[in-house]
């Protein structure tokens, strides 16, 4: 029965071939293959859209996969099999572990595909011929010097909620150890694993602020935990002025809805279109130029914020919303 539920958590979403150049020019084809994690997070939505513009413009075919969660292990290592037997040239995948398919990978590389990581690195980083995405653990630490700078402001004693994504994915492993560093602490007061999810999320925060009425400082490892996390201080009746929330992602919804109304105090915002983009590039460059692809791309990331704090450098909500990505 789960390998059903699997098997139908890939969907095969689009092949495009690009229609304009692509068959009246000498150049080689170029066959990619796109794994993303989910495709309910606008942040995995806008890598999609972005690697299919990319692969049209270049010519070439984009073949797209993606799992049921930003967990969904076994959908993603259907799709590296699935790719492999396609035989195409390039891989691009967001690893929902940054372990568990290192075989597969492995397998893809020795066929001769080249396999480029996007926004979660596989541990260690070379399992992959590159890997393009945010410098997690400095996206982490920005804000983490926020939180602290920002609940020292608000003369508060810090009692740290941590809300974490999973055991095993680097991305999130990197930015909960850069937020630690950023704040300054080693002990937060306490932490869940919330898969990246609204809903969880917002159940995760619930229990925690049962246990723990104090909290006063909300890390969030993406935005639609950062989301949860809001619904739940409201819920319990927390005026969100005394407590600090920080997240990371960059997201329209997020940047428009909570962060310029001070909901979310703080986000580090990434940019997954230049991961699709950079991406698609590069193994468009393997094929038909023989240009191996950059060991490591950072992407960048920007800390924005509605309300800054003295000696932490942000970029303010209306810088967010001219560079935000999704809807």
């Amino acid at each position: 029965m789960r390998t059903s539920r699997t098997l139908l958590a890939v969907i095969l979403v689009a092949t495009l071939t690009a229609v304009l150049g692509a068959c009246s020019d000498n150049r080689p084809p170029v066959h990619i293959g796109l794994i993303t994690k989910q495709e309910t997070n606008p942040y995995w939505v806008t890598m999609r859209e972005v690697a299919e513009d990319t692969a049209r413009r270049a010519g070439a075919t984009l073949t797209v996969a993606t799992g049921s969660s930003d967990v969904d292990v076994d959908a993603q290592r259907q799709a590296l099999q699935e790719m492999v037997e396609k035989k195409v040239d390039g891989i691009l995948i967001a690893p929902t572990d940054s372990t568990a398919l290192a075989p597969e990978i492995a397998a893809a590389r020795q066929a001769g595909i080249t396999v480029i990581a996007l926004d979660t690195p596989m541990d260690p980083v070379e399992t992959t011929d590159a890997y393009f995405g945010t410098d997690n653990h400095r996206a982490g630490e920005l804000v983490g010097t926020y939180a602290a700078a920002k609940v020292a402001e608000l003369g508060e004693t810090p009692q740290v909620a941590m809300l974490d994504l999973a055991p095993g994915i680097a991305s999130g492993e990197e930015r909960a150890a850069g937020f630690l560093a950023g704040f300054g602490t080693t002990a937060p007061t306490a932490r869940a694993d919330t898969q990246g999810d609204q809903q969880l999320a917002q159940q995760a925060m619930t229990e925690l602020l049962a246990a723990h009425p104090g909290i006063n400082v909300v890390y969030a490892v993406n935005e639609p935990a950062a989301l949860g996390a809001v619904t739940a201080l409201k819920d319990a009746g927390r005026d969100l002025g005394r407590v600090v929330v920080v997240s990371i992602d960059g997201g329209c919804r997020a940047m428009k809805d909570s962060v310029r109304p001070g909901d979310i105090d703080a986000t580090a915002m990434q940019f997954p279109q230049n991961m699709a983009r950079e991406g698609v590039k590069a193994v468009v460059a393997k094929v038909r130029e023989g240009e191996a692809p950059s060991a490591h791309l950072a992407t960048g990331t920007e800390l924005v914020s509605g309300s800054p704090v003295s000696g932490v450098q942000t970029r303010n909500v209306e810088y967010g919303i001219r560079t935000c990505w999704g809807s």
